[in-house]
């Protein structure tokens, strides 16, 4: 990278921090005032950074713009599938990823076993939200007065004898799921059938999304399904770095080629 766009790129996260003046910026960079004004004037040009009447510096509107775009236009389906596929490659079970839409949950892709015992989810309907690993993920991070609201609304139907049975039972079980970081199905919607899930988180940090592994009991049991939650936790991981740009760059040489 030239030293130029180098230093011009370096203000931006300086300017996030809150507004700075002509020699803050400068002296930031360690450069002569000129050439830091040179620098802004650029990015005001171009609408990254706003002078305001005090005369120092503050992000513009334009950057606020394109980052919106940019989120707008990610496809989080086309992201993960790849990550998805890896991780039934490797565990050989169904792999599932589902967000939250206007109340429900609901799956959005779904890689099958390799196994000749098949679940019947399906890819665009709703989860059984009261159980579902993923939905677990996705409700317990939701600000605690949302949180509640949503679980005193819900029914809970007893799918088995593990069915979570009442909006205070529910709201137990997410406040653990908060804490922890992952959730789990042990034969709460079909008894026969156990689910391991963690979160996919966007570039605040808030769940945007939540993946798991599920698995019949007579091709593996729970235990031995929970000894997965470390690779499941890290492909989660993995596709929210990529989701909010901060996977891990190539060897720009290797990305000559």
């Amino acid at each position: 990278m030239s030293q130029t766009v180098d230093r011009a790129l370096s203000i931006l996260p300086l300017l996030a921090q809150g507004p700075a003046g002509l020699g803050q910026v400068a002296e930031r960079l360690g450069v002569h005032k000129s050439t830091a004004l040179r620098l802004l004037r650029t990015l005001h040009e171009h609408g990254l950074v706003y002078r305001q009447q005090d005369q120092r510096y503050r992000l513009g509107a334009r950057l606020f713009a394109l980052a919106q775009e940019a989120v707008e236009n990610l496809d989080l389906r086309e992201i993960a599938h790849p990550h998805l596929v890896a991780l039934n490659e490797q565990c050989g079970h169904t792999v599932h990823l589902a967000v939250r839409e206007e109340g429900d949950v609901l799956y959005i892709d779904k890689v099958e076993s390799r196994y000749p015992v098949r679940m019947y989810s399906r890819i665009g309907r709703p989860v059984a939200i009261t159980v579902a690993a993923v939905a677990k993920l996705l409700l317990a991070d939701l600000p605690e007065a949302e949180r509640r609201a949503v679980a005193e609304r819900l029914d809970y139907p007893a799918y088995t004898p593990r069915s979570t049975t009442d909006a205070a039972a529910f709201l137990k079980e997410l406040a653990t799921v908060r804490e922890q970081g992952w959730a789990t199905d042990l034969g709460g919607h079909e008894e026969s059938i156990n689910c391991v899930g963690a979160p996919i988180r966007g570039a605040d940090g808030r769940v945007v999304a939540a993946m798991s592994v599920s698995a019949p009991n007579v091709v593996v049991g729970a235990e031995e399904l929970l000894t997965l939650l470390p690779l499941v936790r890290r492909t989660a991981d993995a596709i929210g770095r990529e989701y909010s740009g901060t996977a891990p760059h190539l060897d720009p040489d290797k990305e000559a080629r």
